[in-house]
């Protein structure tokens, strides 16, 4: 039987994962707007809001390897990238389908907004599961000795 505290546990590390899961597939979904970032007057950058929830995903990465190790993280992180897999295929099917006549969103429009993330996603995912999987291990390399 399982301790109160165990379950308590087992509900934050479900609610970290959920969260993690949700920004990583919203930054996947809303890359395409981009906006411009006056950083302190240095240097005015042009970057996609797709950028806006990723920092949050290495906060919850690093607060899952402090309290429920490594290998809870990593689990994810990989549990984040079959969500966005399984999101890319959906978004193909979508966009494969035609539309109907009444359709409030019509078959340009919609892949006008969605066309690219197949391809866009794709390549992000691997530089997302590079940056994640060596942050677990740095935050333990250095923060867990």
């Amino acid at each position: 039987m399982k301790s109160n505290k165990q379950i308590h546990a087992e509900q934050l590390y479900l609610i970290l994962a959920a969260l993690f899961i949700a920004l990583l597939v919203a930054g996947n979904l809303i890359f395409q707007k981009f906006f411009t970032w006056n950083f302190f007057g240095l240097y005015t950058f042009e970057i996609s809001v797709g950028i806006l929830p990723y920092p949050i995903t290495f906060l919850i990465t690093d607060i899952i390897s402090e309290i429920f190790g490594k290998k809870k993280a990593n689990r994810v992180v990989l549990s984040g990238l079959f969500a966005t897999v399984f999101l890319l295929v959906i978004v193909y099917l979508a966009d494969a389908v035609p539309a109907t006549s009444w359709s409030p969103i019509q078959n340009e429009t919609f892949h006008e907004v969605f066309g690219f993330t197949v391809i866009a996603v794709g390549a992000s995912m691997v530089a997302y599961l590079l940056a994640q999987l060596v942050d677990i291990r740095i935050y333990h390399f250095f923060g867990r000795n």
